[in-house]
């Protein structure tokens, strides 16, 4: 999975090569080749599948820089009844595209008096991504999200994620975005060839297994919280719509991780 931070790098590289203006002024150019765009805020969201559709799990913290802003965001967010923004990245323009996102949906609903396809939603969400490129370019506003949506044509949760052109993706069983999402990287098919697919576990099996891999991504980066000060929010989507998972079974699923760890 590409970074916003990668893409944006490479965009940079072509004008500097055909020799477009906009590379020309030091100040850009120090934005693009230095700080300004590696500083987007680090965040860890992570999706995977269960039998029944998919869950959403997403840490609490948002950092500027070395900096922890706070430590109770909301980054896994419902745009409708059955589809989940997870972000990472800019928070600000996170939160403008979630407000986009919803006002577009309920537009087409109320114009068309029927919801629109997912193919029509995977659209919106690239438009987006694309048209924040030159802030990106900038080194602000730059975001990485992973949509998870219960698709009821094919009667089953589906996963996309995307890279910082707007390029869309999808995956048969995990996706993950921010700062620690590529040092778990591996942990996921580890899990899929020793254990079984995420799709053919329990709801508590995929959501223990998503706690994991934020507890390591939390030990491996700075950025990410985990779940030792604040519980992560963690949301499923099934046929029924969209379910928080509650407390309870976010402390019993971590307590027997924390048990298994000390036992080892």
């Amino acid at each position: 999975m590409h970074s916003a931070v990668e893409n944006a790098g490479n965009l940079w590289s072509l004008l500097e090569k055909s020799g477009h203006p906009l590379t020309q002024s030091s100040s850009y150019a120090e934005l693009a080749s230095g700080s300004g765009i590696s500083e987007i805020h680090g965040t860890t969201v992570i999706c995977v599948k269960f039998d029944k559709g998919v869950i959403a799990l997403g840490d609490r913290r948002a950092t500027a820089n070395f900096s922890v802003m706070y430590d109770k965001a909301e980054k896994v967010l419902a745009i409708d009844d059955h589809t989940l923004l997870s972000i990472s990245g800019s928070f600000a323009k996170a939160m403008e595209v979630v407000r986009y996102l919803r006002t577009s949906f309920k537009l087409y609903e109320r114009t068309y008096l029927q919801s629109m396809s997912l193919e029509g939603k995977l659209a919106e969400l690239a438009k987006v991504i694309r048209a924040g490129v030159p802030e990106a370019l900038q080194g602000i506003g730059g975001f990485i999200p992973i949509l998870a949506t219960w698709d009821g044509d094919a009667n089953e949760g589906r996963i996309f994620f995307y890279d910082g052109m707007g390029a869309r993706f999808e995956s048969t069983e995990f996706g993950a975005a921010g700062s620690g999402s590529t040092q778990i990287r591996g942990v996921f098919d580890y899990i899929v060839k020793t254990k079984k697919p995420f799709h053919h576990m329990t709801r508590d099996e995929s959501l223990k297994e998503a706690l994991l891999l934020l507890d390591i991504a939390a030990d491996l980066d700075a950025a990410t919280g985990g779940w030792a000060k604040v519980l992560p929010v963690a949301k499923t989507i099934t046929v029924d719509g969209i379910a928080d998972v509650d407390t309870d079974t976010l402390h019993s699923l971590i307590a027997e991780i924390t048990a298994t760890g000390n036992n080892s």
